[in-house]
């Protein structure tokens, strides 16, 4: 996924389905300086992680 998709996903009203590594995560934030992004698992909010951008795929 590139910086700018992510940023969008982040900002949308609607769930907008992403991937890392196969495991559905949420979008919490975006650093755009770094293009990292703070994830977390659907099943465990409290497991977040940075990780780069580039390794996020949107579901479609």
């Amino acid at each position: 996924m590139n910086l700018h998709r992510a940023q969008e996903i982040l900002a949308a009203d609607e769930k907008i389905t992403v991937e890392l590594n196969g495991v559905p995560v949420w979008i919490d934030s975006v650093d755009a300086g770094k293009a990292l992004a703070k994830v977390h698992a659907e099943e465990n909010p409290a497991d977040a992680k940075l990780v780069a951008v580039q390794e996020l795929e949107e579901v479609r």
